[in-house]
């Protein structure tokens, strides 16, 4: 069964970066929350496809990464 799923246009999407970043046009990311996935982009060039995954995939990652890395 191949199912294609629809991806909205970047330029419809929400992004925004950490509230950690500094704003300097430093390393940074920017994330979008669409509904059932979250879309990650390079900040510096956001004209490159973003890393698309499912949303409980993300929450997997994000709870990971607040954490030492020994879980």
């Amino acid at each position: 069964m191949n199912v294609e799923k629809s991806v909205p246009n970047a330029s419809e999407l929400r992004w925004f970066t950490s509230s950690h970043s500094s704003g300097e046009g430093g390393q940074c990311v920017e994330v979008a929350v669409a509904s059932g996935a979250v879309h990650v982009r390079d900040s510096k060039d956001v004209t490159v496809s973003a890393l698309t995954v499912p949303a409980r995939a993300w929450r997997v990652f994000v709870g990971f990464a607040g954490t030492d890395g020994t879980a």
